[in-house]
């Protein structure tokens, strides 16, 4: 198959249908049909060419397997009468339409049959589809914006189309040697699996949709769900730290946040409070992994108590920032809220500990507040404690 042929297979169309024509006994033209009105004085049918479009059902069809598709075309035509006079639109013309349109009706499949002129079979020969002919809608709407201007008439004629016509583009074809075989020995030496000597992912790599819940306090079990999240070598990291994968599924995880005593994440030596990166990592090798999308995710910082130290507000728990000596120090607020609905004091100004599991307010019973119950409101990077336990001011 010569690509380079094909590249001359919409002339090739043309020049094809006016041979059958011609061979019918027609004088026929190709061009506009006003400039084919003054080529000669003699009765005759026109071929105009008026638009070329991309043939949507033969679009991603390939020629053999592995190669990009050819293009695949749709041609259609205009055929026009003229009389003797170079009227379209006499009894004569009529008749010449009509007997042209009855050839066309003949060629629904437009066949390279003797003779035919050699650039015009190489062009064609190779399309692996019959060329089909069929009638389209030639409505005055269509006619009209063909034949708009100031030196053209109206003239009655046909719409018909030719499809689908191959061109390939210049290239060479894609192709490989088989897996498995020792392409090295005479013979070649079928070694099956032996011959693998590379691991081919199936997918560019995980991808995360949605994180549930979104937020969570440490000790939590999450679900995380996307694409291409199974097999062995699969990941879990929030922020810098691995969780622990408890359930896997090829669109689905189960991760468990690290919550018991002694673990990194609950003893706040790896991780804060606030909203962080989850991702899920395809584990390439001992230095590489391939990463999916970024999920943000809420890590929230978990109160267990709330006490009076004499003047001093005393909170207990987990993540509850780092000290102003840690180097990431963390944007630790407080909130005393009346049990009237009423927010009566904000502070910013605490004292967490380093291992994230106290955070003093300082001078909170000399702040001047009114005596009465109070609710502790706990945030951490902007992140709030679901628990906000009662405290007495006397």
């Amino acid at each position: 198959m010569a690509a380079a042929d094909t590249s001359r297979a919409i002339g090739s169309v043309t020049l094809l249908l006016r041979d059958h024509l011609i061979r019918r006994g027609f004088d026929v033209s190709v061009g506009r049909p006003e400039e084919a009105a003054s080529n000669n004085g003699g009765p005759k049918l026109n071929l105009f060419l008026y638009e070329v479009a991309f043939d949507a059902h033969m679009r991603n069809v390939e020629l053999r397997r592995g190669d990009p598709p050819p293009l695949w075309l749709i041609l259609k035509y205009l055929l026009t009468a003229f009389d003797e006079s170079e009227d379209s639109d006499s009894a004569a013309a009529h008749e010449l339409l009509g007997g042209g349109l009855s050839v066309l009706q003949e060629l629904s499949i437009l066949r390279l049959v003797a003779p035919v002129i050699p650039s015009v079979q190489a062009a064609l020969q190779d399309n692996p589809e019959a060329l089909t002919l069929g009638f389209d809608e030639g409505s005055v709407d269509l006619l009209s914006k063909l034949m708009q201007g100031g030196d053209e008439r109206y003239r009655l004629s046909m719409a018909f189309q030719v499809r689908p016509v191959m061109i390939i583009p210049p290239g060479p074809t894609s192709s490989s040697l088989l897996v498995g075989v020792d392409y090295t020995t005479a013979p070649n030496t079928v070694i099956g699996i032996d011959g693998v000597s590379i691991d081919v992912a199936p997918t560019m790599g995980p991808v995360l949709a949605r994180v549930a819940p979104a937020a969570f306090e440490a000790g939590t079990t999450i679900e995380l769900f996307g694409d291409n999240l199974h097999g062995a070598n699969i990941e879990v990291a929030l922020g810098e730290r691995q969780l622990t994968i408890t359930d896997r599924q090829p669109d689905r995880l189960q991760v468990t946040v690290e919550g018991s005593p002694g673990t990194p994440i609950a003893d706040g030596t790896s991780l804060s409070a606030g909203e962080l990166g989850l991702t899920v990592q395809r584990r390439l090798s001992p230095t590489r992994v391939r990463s999916s999308n970024v999920q943000l995710a809420r890590l929230l910082p978990t109160v267990a108590s709330a006490t009076m130290v004499g003047t001093d507000l005393r909170v207990t728990g987990r993540l509850l920032g780092h000290g102003p000596a840690e180097p990431n120090t963390d944007d630790v607020v407080v909130v005393l809220f009346k049990d009237d609905g009423s927010v009566q004091r904000l502070f910013d100004v605490v004292a967490p500990a380093s291992t994230q599991s106290q955070l003093t307010v300082p001078g909170v019973g000399a702040a001047g507040l009114p005596a009465g119950t109070y609710l502790v409101i706990v945030k951490v990077n902007n992140q709030q404690a679901r628990f906000s336990p009662q405290v007495v001011l006397p």
